[in-house]
């Protein structure tokens, strides 16, 4: 991944972890044509967020302790 994808990758953690976020939400939020851009797919590669399903909401994708650790080294 290059340097220029990180800031997408720390936004789309910031917006995880905001609240709960259904999988379907975060594919139609997030989703994209180019190949190149795969942040979320990046941000679950790196551990900093995970799927889960959550009673009332079925399948969704939270935030894991890695990804609050890159969340507070990066000021957010």
């Amino acid at each position: 991944m290059t340097d220029e994808a990180d800031p997408l990758v720390l936004d789309f953690v910031e917006w995880v972890a905001r609240e709960p976020r259904a999988y379907a939400e975060v594919i139609a939020t997030w989703k994209t044509s180019c190949p190149r851009l795969t942040i979320w797919e990046d941000a679950a590669d790196r551990g900093y967020v995970a799927r889960e399903t959550r009673a009332g909401l079925g399948l969704t994708i939270a935030v894991t302790t890695d990804g609050e650790k890159f969340l507070r080294t990066h000021g957010r």
